[in-house]
Formats: C-alpha cells, sequence, structure tokens
C-alpha cells in the first residue's frame, strides 16, 4: 500500500531553524525533490526474523543459577533484617536483573510462568515471616470530630455573609 509522503515544503521549513534552512537552500538542492507531493513510502510491515523458541531447560538452569547467588548474597544478611527492603535491595535487583537478562540470553520473555514461579519459591523462602501489619485507623475523640465538621460548615456560612454584605455595599456605593 502506497500512501504520499505527508510533509510539505512549508511545514519543513516551519519546524527547521532559519538557519538550517537557508544553509540547505544555499548548498543543497535537494530539498525541493525530498519533500515533494509526488514522493511516497511503503508502509507495508517487513517480515521479521524467524523468533527462536525458548528454551525452558536452559532457563530454568539460568534462573536457579541466579536464585543460588541471590541465597549466597542474602546469607550476608542478618534474617531480622529480611523483612526491610532497605537491608536487601541492591541483592533483589540483582536478582531480577539477572533473571531478566539470563531470559533474553536463551530466547525466552521475561516475566514468563517459569521465571514468576521461581520468584514466588524465593518469595516463599525469604520473606514469608514477613507479615504485612496493617495500621488500624481508630476514629477522632467525638469532640474533635464536632470541631472538624464545624469549622468548615462556619467559614462557608460567614463567605455567604460577607459576599452579601459586599453587594450591598456596592449597591449603596454605586
Amino acid at each position: 500500500m502506497k500512501i504520499a509522503h505527508p510533509y510539505s515544503l512549508s511545514l519543513f521549513l516551519a519546524t527547521v531553524p532559519w538557519i538550517l534552512v537557508h544553509d540547505l537552500l544555499m548548498h543543497c538542492s535537494l530539498l525541493l525533490c525530498l519533500f515533494s507531493a509526488a514522493d511516497s513510502f511503503n508502509i507495508e510491515p517487513t517480515s521479521m526474523l524467524p523468533k527462536k523458541l525458548c528454551n525452558e531447560s536452559q532457563l530454568q538452569w539460568e534462573v536457579e543459577s541466579c536464585g543460588e547467588d541471590f541465597k549466597r548474597n542474602m546469607g550476608h544478611i542478618d534474617p531480622q533484617h529480611w523483612c526491610n527492603l532497605t537491608h536487601f535491595i541492591s541483592e533483589y535487583h540483582l536478582f531480577t536483573f539477572c533473571t531478566e537478562t539470563r531470559s533474553q540470553l536463551v530466547d525466552c520473555y521475561w516475566p514468563n510462568p517459569l521465571v514468576e514461579g521461581y520468584i514466588i519459591r524465593i518469595h516463599k523462602q525469604f520473606f514469608s515471616n514477613c507479615t504485612n501489619e496493617q495500621e488500624v485507623w481508630v476514629d477522632p475523640p467525638e469532640k474533635t470530630l464536632v470541631i472538624l465538621i464545624l469549622i468548615p460548615v462556619f467559614l462557608t456560612l460567614v463567605m455567604i455573609a460577607l459576599v452579601v454584605w459586599c453587594s450591598k455595599r456596592s449597591d449603596i456605593l454605586a
């Protein structure tokens, strides 16, 4: 399928700095022929090279290699700090980066079910005791709640009264 080139000379001149345009006009006669209405280009998709199949057995070995490195690095961190991300963020980053690059080396996309399953096993091994402590929200005392409700109500009433008073006053001054 052929489509006429969408750029015109005027659009080109409007978007390119004038000094550059001047130099092009002085030194190059190609400017007028580059953007003629007769130009067209092909938008048909190009044929892609055949994609290699994911080598899952090799990927399993590579991901386990990344996991062993992660386990060794986590061994240097006190287990009481395993639930605090600031203590192991660099090790975890290296682990995920390793799984991503190794997945691409064996022509697999990332993440994929095999890698995700391994990451979940790593999480269960190292982070299963990390509970997400939910902070329990408590309602404020009733006196505080009443004050927080009444202040905006009274401010709204004062603003309405002020607008009415100013509008009556402007009628008197006019």
